[in-house]
């Protein structure tokens, strides 16, 4: 796995940071263009390369910044990013958003397929709460959604409504001494868990098999270390 590249597309990656380790070279993308700054000003991005390095400590991790000063990007922005991950070879990409615009709907397939075609992966929020997103609901994606039930160890098998999607906990890595209630959560770690999983299991894939098959049978043939909810 030591080959492997995970592209965080996010807020950057702060490389001081002393839970961060594996960084490689990345990118800023903008409305403005393109440079070299993947510096987090705003720490989800940090803390989103920190669980997935605790996770998936051999990968190499990509920052891929496509926020500025919030937590927000456009559509043009976003993909681009997918191209530069598809252009410099990146296996696992993870996304942290999603958008409910059905508009954007095609643009997301044709990046997905792009995506694939590159033999790579991207993952993403299928929904946040009640609303189902974009691109995570579309088929080639490896949807997530956030499930508290299962420990840190685990991802779950979900039937959704469009497709089955992949749980995990909503909680970054732990900080000694702080609740988790005082910390981060949301389903971007949940998507930061499962492309962790994704990147120790990257072996084991047959070359071809659709990743949301293939990630299905795994998790069902792990009943000790993962939970398979029907």
């Amino acid at each position: 796995m030591s080959h492997l590249r995970i592209a965080v597309l996010d807020s950057g990656i702060n490389p001081s940071h002393p839970h961060v380790g594996g960084l490689a070279n990345g990118v800023c993308l903008t409305s403005d263009g393109i440079s070299e700054d993947t510096i987090d000003r705003l720490g989800h991005g940090t803390a989103v390369a920190a669980l997935i390095h605790a996770l998936a400590p051999e990968a190499a991790i990509v920052p891929v910044r496509i926020f500025d000063r919030t937590l927000s990007t456009n559509l043009p922005t976003l993909l681009r990013a997918l191209q530069w991950c598809v252009a410099n070879g990146i296996h696992v990409i993870n996304l942290s958003l999603g958008t409910t615009n059905e508009g954007y709907r095609d643009a997301f397939a044709e990046a997905v397929a792009s995506v694939a075609d590159a033999g790579a992966v991207l993952v993403a929020p299928y929904a946040m709460g009640e609303k189902l997103l974009l691109p995570g609901i579309l088929s080639g994606v490896v949807g997530v959604v956030a499930d508290s039930t299962c420990n840190d160890a685990a991802c779950t098998v979900r039937p959704m409504t469009f497709k089955k999607a992949f749980g995990a906990p909503p909680y970054p890595r732990d900080i000694p001494g702080v609740p988790r209630a005082l910390n981060l959560n949301g389903v971007s770690f949940s998507v930061a868990r499962v492309s962790a999983y994704i990147a120790r299991a990257w072996a084991s894939r047959n070359n071809g098999e659709p990743w949301e098959r293939f990630l299905e049978a795994r998790l069902a043939q792990e009943p000790i270390e993962v939970l398979v909810r029907q």
